[in-house]
């Protein structure tokens, strides 16, 4: 992952310090030399221009790539993790699911450092690279081919507690800004003229895919025990959770409304930790005239290399398959599928001098 990048214009000045990291191969393909190279890339970093997007091409260009980052970079999870600096539930008068699936939380928390290792950690920076690409794309019966290949990028994550993150994902010249602030969530791209997307606060799916041991325990504190699946040559418990009607309720605006979103933890019976992460969610468009358009979007994310850093064990790599799905009375069914592969460079916890001003929302 490239940091930084030489100045140009004084011999003896400071390396300027890039935003976010981006891989070497995605740095290597900006140009011939280095001067050429970090030319380039500081051309798409600059603020862009309304001219620049009134281009058919790049407009169209920077639209599937927000699509992507949106939806496979940056995607949201529709419940509030509770970072408590205890994960336990009493599992007296629980049902033998509800009882099994806090038992084999307890094991995870385990697998995973402990929980005084996990209590110590107040805040966390993460910088990794991605790979996204999208598969064909299906029109009702018709097969599509897209002209999408793949798309590399890095991104740099930082989280406090309690419930504060920042997300800056730099994929092939697009960029997306995501956050939480404890009161509000937010979704904003590069481009100026793409309006901010503000929220209810809620936890970035990035988090749970192996990153933060102690939001994934307390997610699936309140699971149930469905049964077990072998995956990747180990054996599993299945974990079930399945979001209230109160949260969709409450994430559903007038323009749309969630109808379920269900979630699924495998954990390895062998060593406790989290292999895989599913999440699949149903959200229906609310129009006039009709019953409506719905969106479904189903996410699995292998998750592996898993490696302790002071203490934590955390993961390194993964990928995730994400499937959309459209459909409705009056509307043309379509199907989407996209894949991000993911690699952790550099983890580290309890940031000194990360204030809680940092997290606040874009003007």
């Amino acid at each position: 992952m490239r940091k930084l990048c030489p100045n140009f214009d004084r011999d003896d000045g400071l390396e300027t310090v890039l935003e976010v990291p981006i891989p070497e191969e995605m740095f290597n393909s900006m140009g011939s030399n280095l001067a050429l190279r970090c030319h380039n890339m500081l051309t798409w970093m600059k603020a862009q221009t309304a001219e620049k997007w009134s281009s058919p091409i790049i407009a169209g260009r920077f639209n599937e790539l927000s699509f992507l980052l949106y939806i496979v970079g940056s995607p949201l999870i529709p419940l509030q993790v509770r970072l408590d600096n205890s994960v336990h539930r009493p599992i007296r008068d629980s049902s033998i699911e509800a009882s099994t699936a806090k038992y084999i939380v307890q094991q995870y928390i385990a697998a995973t450092g402990g929980q005084p290792a996990l209590s110590s950690v107040n805040s966390m920076c993460a910088i990794g690279q991605v790979r996204i690409s999208a598969s064909e794309f299906y029109q009702s019966d018709l097969h599509v081919k897209v002209g999408t290949t793949e798309e590399i990028g890095g991104f740099v994550l930082w989280q406090k507690n309690p419930d504060m993150w920042w997300l800056e994902l730099v994929v092939s010249g697009c960029k997306v800004i995501s956050g939480s602030n404890g009161k509000l969530s937010w979704r904003q791209c590069s481009n100026q003229q793409s309006p901010i997307s503000k929220g209810a606060p809620r936890p970035l799916r990035r988090f749970l895919q192996g990153l933060d041991p102690r939001s994934t325990a307390n997610l699936f504190i309140d699971a149930v025990c469905i049964g077990e699946k072998i995956i990747n040559n180990e054996d599993c418990f299945i974990l079930k959770l399945e979001t209230s009607r109160a949260v969709r309720e409450a994430q559903s605006s007038p323009k749309f409304e969630i109808i379920h979103h269900t979630i699924w933890g495998y954990f390895s019976q062998r060593s406790g930790l989290l292999m895989q992460f599913e999440d699949s969610r149903l959200l229906r468009m609310n129009t006039e005239g009709d019953d409506g358009v719905f969106w479904e979007t189903s996410s699995e994310s292998v998750i592996e290399d898993y490696r302790y850093v002071d203490g934590v064990n955390i993961a390194h790599s993964g990928k995730t398959v994400v499937t959309v799905f459209r459909y409705g009375s009056h509307s043309a069914s379509h199907k989407r599928e996209m894949e991000e592969t993911w690699r952790i460079e550099e983890v580290d916890f309890n940031i000194w001098g990360l204030s809680n001003d940092f997290f606040l929302p874009p003007p």
